[in-house]
């Protein structure tokens, strides 16, 4: 690890010790091992949770894709069952593990990553005074990576979930590559952009913005007074809180992915011009649940193997000295 990123890290406004780790042999903040312990808790977070609700997904992806045969949640999964048994509710479930594992690595582990690098490098003054903005800009940064790695497996995920093309991963994935090409594993690659970049910039902005809420008007003493096990409900809480503003900004365009990858032909404009304005908000209920649960779950897991991997958590960022005394004057 060069030298100047560990000092970026040092000299951070999000790097003050936690205060309820004190006596435990943490990881020091900002090294390698750090931001390698990082992206392990992102990819069990994300990869687990995605895994476990791939009954809901599959169905919401129908619904997007068919919402004739599929008009509502309940009847979505009558259909799917009566087709295909319950285990027809598990298909797709191998590329989700898989792409999700490679996607929360690369949004968590990238997100401290690029938090402490632009943090740096506007100054500790500035970090603190636009910490909305710098939470935007590194959210951002680590989800345009992201999806990278995620999309040749969400472009498998759909196809297995939405058509009969093949059922397995290990027969899905060869036959698109061979009949496809290489290509078609990243068609699919704008519009995931297009809903995943918004729903990560709100994911991360919300939820600090959220905890730093929850512990100033709603928890009854200061964080640092908190034991750990009530950090994590907080820290569960504002996930669930983030998840809901999640799941309405990237609707719209998790609509056209779904049927986007259904039919390849087809633009994202061609199909935004189909669904209409209404069409496009089909399926938000089932989805304000899933990602409401999900978003909850994910910054609980990760939050959670960070403590298990003595990984320092610091509180939210305070007022630096310098800008203490400048604003005093």
């Amino acid at each position: 690890m060069s030298p100047s990123l560990l000092n970026v890290a040092k000299q951070n406004p999000f790097s003050k010790p936690d205060a309820n780790a004190a006596g435990s042999k943490l990881v020091e903040f900002g090294s390698t091992e750090y931001y390698i312990k990082c992206c392990v808790g992102g990819s069990i977070s994300c990869g687990l949770t995605h895994t476990l609700i791939v009954p809901l997904d599959l169905v919401k992806c129908r619904m997007q894709v068919d919402a004739v045969k599929y008009p509502s949640l309940g009847k979505g999964f009558k259909v799917t069952v009566a087709e295909g048994g319950v285990g027809g509710l598990a298909r797709g479930w191998a590329p989700t593990a898989i792409g999700y594992s490679m996607q929360g690595a690369c949004k968590f582990g990238f997100y401290e990553l690029f938090k402490n690098v632009y943090g740096n490098a506007i100054g500790e003054e500035a970090a603190y005074q636009n910490q909305v903005a710098l939470y935007l800009a590194a959210s951002a940064s680590a989800e345009f990576f992201a999806d990278i790695a995620l999309c040749p497996m969400e472009a498998v995920k759909v196809r297995i979930q939405t058509s009969n093309y093949a059922g397995t991963l290990r027969e899905c994935f060869p036959k698109m590559k061979a009949e496809e090409g290489t290509g078609t594993f990243f068609k699919g690659l704008k519009p995931l952009w297009m809903r995943q970049i918004p729903y990560t910039m709100m994911k991360f902005a919300c939820f600090e913005k959220t905890v730093v809420a929850l512990y100033t008007h709603v928890v009854p003493k200061p964080r640092d007074q908190c034991n750990q096990s009530e950090q994590l409900m907080v820290t569960f809480a504002a996930g669930y809180i983030a998840g809901v503003f999640c799941a309405i900004v990237s609707h719209p365009a998790d609509s056209v992915v779904s049927l986007i990858n259904k039919n390849p032909t087809k633009s994202a404009g061609e199909i935004l011009k189909e669904l209409g304005p209404k069409g496009v908000w089909k399926g938000l209920g089932p989805r304000i649940i899933m990602i409401g649960t999900l978003t909850a779950l994910q910054w609980f897991i990760y939050d959670g193997v960070k403590v298990a991997l003595n990984l320092p958590r610091p509180p939210p960022p305070q007022m630096p000295e310098s800008l203490k005394k400048k604003l005093q004057h």
